[in-house]
């Protein structure tokens, strides 16, 4: 009986990380951070489709730029879900969440040129980089300057992706 009632106890366990960011910054904080959360790995999976799916005369370079490009997307994802859960939210659960909230789209077509890849790629890249300043802007609004300062960093790196995309696929 005894452990029954642990097990209850530990399951209704408080998930809200105390912080002094105070409740209304930790709600919009960490709406932002997830929606961010979403859009990367949706940006992610769509670098890695590409990359899978890849072909044509420029095969193997655009195959390494791409795995290239999905692995730094990739390893934020971390950065972000720990950023949300240090400011008292708790983050996503499930693929089903993460569509719930992304706002890039997925693209389930059977065959993708190289250049529409990379020019989609490029384009949702540049939507990305604006989700990240948009989330900054929140980060400023309640003083949250780890989470700006990390974002900082983060428009750098997406900012190199979106340049070498376009002058990957720049026609000569």
């Amino acid at each position: 009986m005894k452990n029954t009632e642990a097990a209850k106890t530990r399951r209704k366990a408080d998930l809200n990380t105390p912080t002094g960011l105070g409740a209304d910054a930790t709600r919009d904080i960490t709406a932002e951070l997830n929606a961010l959360l979403a859009d990367t790995f949706a940006l992610y999976l769509k670098t890695k489709n590409f990359h899978w799916h890849m072909s044509g005369p420029r095969f193997r370079d655009l195959h390494l730029l791409l795995d290239e490009q999905a692995t730094q997307i990739f390893a934020i994802t971390d950065d972000i879900a720990e950023r949300v859960r240090k400011v008292g939210g708790t983050t996503l659960h499930s693929i089903g969440h993460i569509s719930r909230l992304q706002r890039l789209a997925d693209n389930d077509a059977d065959f993708v040129t190289p250049q529409d890849m990379l020019a989609e790629l490029r384009d949702d890249t540049l939507r990305y980089i604006a989700f990240l300043r948009e989330t900054h802007g929140v980060c400023d609004e309640y003083g949250d300057v780890a989470t700006a300062s990390l974002i900082e960093n983060w428009v750098d790196e997406a900012e190199r992706r979106a340049w070498f995309l376009f002058e990957t696929a720049r026609e000569s």
